[in-house]
């Protein structure tokens, strides 16, 4: 392996901290270092660069063009070795904090609920959950797992399948009563369909899987969350596709129906995606471990 190319890491502290000071002085203050201690090592860095990193006058520096685009690199490389120092001291004996990226309605509806349980078995672990539904970013979000809805095909991560969705159509009881109650599919036709803007293909899935006629569809609003969704129906503002998990209490109450009986599988599943870089964490280990015994539970 060819020897890496880095100069002094103590050079590379004290150019960062100039840059970002835009002083000597209060840079060797933080470092706890002379003035002139810091001003040879920044000289040091640019003679092993060969180029300069600041323009100097009698009271004044500014960073060159190269300098500024050095110390945002190396602002951002130091944020990352003490972000991962941190985690590792955290992390001894599976302490430390837990990010989750969590999709908000699987979150409230499912995780949640059962996060207590995770919580009594392991006192020292904090959780910090985060609402995530869009492009996976472990870095950009801060978050150590995540969970999605897809067909488990996100780089550099490990992939546990959870589970896949059952769907149901579901409207409002008074929609039943109305002058045309749902007793077959050509019915809908009459009612405004609930759209899931994130999943916009989800009533043509359920369509085509049932067999039920499309020659005229009434679309009604497009929401992001599935918990919007929910209120939507029961609120009467047209008829939703939604997860049967997700509203067992709706149903149990009769906030909502499900008039008729066809259930069919979404179009993908439920996985736990954990950061391949932070894969080896005790704390993401432990909550892994925990997360597929709870969908053991389930079987």
């Amino acid at each position: 392996m060819p020897r890496r190319l880095l100069p002094s890491l103590n050079a590379l502290r004290t150019f960062e901290a100039v840059a970002r000071y835009g002083s000597f002085t209060r840079a060797a203050e933080e470092l706890n270092v002379t003035q002139s201690a810091a001003s040879r090592l920044v000289r040091s860095l640019e003679d092993y660069l060969q180029l300069p990193l600041f323009t100097r006058q009698s009271r004044h520096i500014e960073l060159t063009d190269e300098g500024r685009f050095y110390s945002k690199l190396i602002h951002e490389a130091l944020d990352l070795v003490e972000a991962g120092t941190v985690e590792l001291i955290d992390s001894a004996r599976g302490k430390g904090t837990l990010s989750i990226g969590m999709l908000p309605t699987f979150g409230t509806r499912w995780l949640l609920p059962r996060l207590p349980s995770f919580q009594e078995k392991n006192p020292d672990i904090s959780l910090n959950i985060i609402s995530s539904d869009g492009d996976l970013d472990f870095t950009k979000e801060r978050i150590d797992v995540a969970i999605r809805f897809g067909h488990g095909n996100w780089p550099d991560a490990i992939i546990d399948p959870l589970m896949s969705e059952e769907i149901v159509v579901v409207c409002s009881p008074k929609v039943m009563t109305g002058a045309f109650p749902l007793t077959d599919y050509a019915a809908l036709r009459h009612h405004p369909l609930i759209r899931h803007s994130t999943r916009p293909s989800g009533w043509d899935h359920w369509f085509r899987s049932v067999g039920a006629p499309r020659d005229v569809v009434k679309w009604g609003p497009s929401l992001e969350h599935f918990f919007m969704i929910i209120q939507a129906a029961i609120s009467g503002l047209g008829v939703a596709l939604l997860p049967s998990y997700l509203i067992q209490d709706e149903l149990k109450s009769g906030a909502l129906v499900a008039p008729f009986p066809a259930r069919i599988s979404g179009p993908g599943a439920y996985y736990l995606v954990s950061s391949a870089a932070k894969s080896e964490l005790s704390r993401v280990k432990i909550f892994r471990r925990w997360m597929l015994e709870q969908i053991g539970e389930m079987a």
